[in-house]
């Protein structure tokens, strides 16, 4: 039914000002002011909305995943710009020193952006 339609993700936040600055600068995403949120835009495709919701509670899961090719660079750049990771130390996710879980079958590791949403960066292997 829907399999050839364009699909938008969204989540919300309470400081739309510190996210635009955040995904722009820090993460290096085209963002765009829309309808009083961010329109984030990806190089690969695919774009997210991020709405100002004055009672937002961050999400306790991971609302978006940026795919890299080398997740070891990508904390160490992330980290570099002051971006915090993640840790944790219970089955079935165990981090090591930077943040990083390879428990799953693959290597990620987790942040969060300024309205406390969970972000991910996943190695995914060259196809």
């Amino acid at each position: 039914m829907f399999g050839s339609s364009q699909v938008m993700s969204s989540f919300s936040s309470n400081d739309i000002a510190a996210c635009k600055t955040f995904y722009s600068e820090t993460l290096g995403f085209d963002v765009e002011e829309q309808f009083d949120g961010l329109l984030l835009k990806y190089g690969g495709g695919g774009q997210t909305m991020v709405y100002p919701k004055d009672n937002h509670e961050p999400a306790t899961f991971t609302v978006l995943h940026i795919m890299v090719d080398d997740v070891e660079k990508a904390v160490d750049d992330l980290a570099a710009q002051g971006v915090t990771f993640e840790h944790y130390t219970e089955d079935p996710i165990k981090t090591d020193a930077k943040g990083i879980s390879r428990e799953m079958g693959g290597a990620i590791a987790w942040f969060k952006d300024p309205a406390g949403n969970i972000l991910g960066v996943i190695e995914m292997p060259a196809v």
